[in-house]
């Protein structure tokens, strides 16, 4: 578990920036593990401000939700840009879904951490494929702390670090859940993989 170095607020000495990452495959609790964190910075009465991606409405149009049905209010936005004109004041950035969001991305997250905030980002690291999914393997170049979750492969039990897709769709980009993919482990993701 990711225990936050300095969670307090530091404004005496000046506000220190970082970038957080939490990455793994569909499944593995990133979702859950972004909320607990900043439901932590919440508790330490800190201002959080929580975005997501505007494509993604799986569970919810307006909120980050985890598959355990964990939820946590949110902006929707369309590009990466939109989150440094709707940030403010605030001391920490939640971000959800980040491979769904231009390479922007990875110069917004730089920016606010610069400006004194804590960023903490969300999102697949590899694709279906088992590529590494961009833009997250920049932002992990860049992060102070990078926190890789696992799921539970579904075949066979063994710990998972990829996603698996059910159909044949071939595009990078299809939203689904568990109709469309399952945590595999390297074998059983390689013995499958078309």
């Amino acid at each position: 578990m990711f225990i936050e170095p300095s969670i307090g607020r530091q404004k005496s000495s000046g506000n220190r920036g970082q970038i957080e990452v939490i990455c793994g495959s569909m499944f593995s609790g990133k979702t859950e593990e972004l909320i607990r964190r900043l439901n932590r910075a919440k508790i330490a009465k800190q201002k959080v401000e929580i975005f997501k991606p505007s494509i993604d409405k799986r569970y919810d149009e307006n909120a980050v939700v985890s598959h355990n049905d964990n939820s946590i209010r949110s902006t929707p936005v369309n590009f990466a840009n939109d989150i440094l004109l709707l940030s403010g004041d605030c001391d920490v950035v939640g971000i959800d879904e980040v491979q769904f969001f231009d390479e922007q991305i990875v110069p917004v997250a730089q920016k606010l951490a610069n400006q004194g905030k804590r960023v903490i980002l969300a999102g697949l690291d590899m694709d279906f494929e088992g590529n590494p999914f961009d833009p997250m393997p920049k932002l992990m170049a860049i992060a102070e702390y990078v926190t890789k979750v696992n799921a539970i492969c579904m075949k066979c039990g063994d710990l998972a670090a990829f996603s698996f897709r059910l159909s044949d769709a071939k595009e990078k980009v299809v939203l689904g859940e568990k109709e469309s993919y399952e945590a595999r482990c390297r074998k059983c993701f390689n013995e499958d993989k078309k």
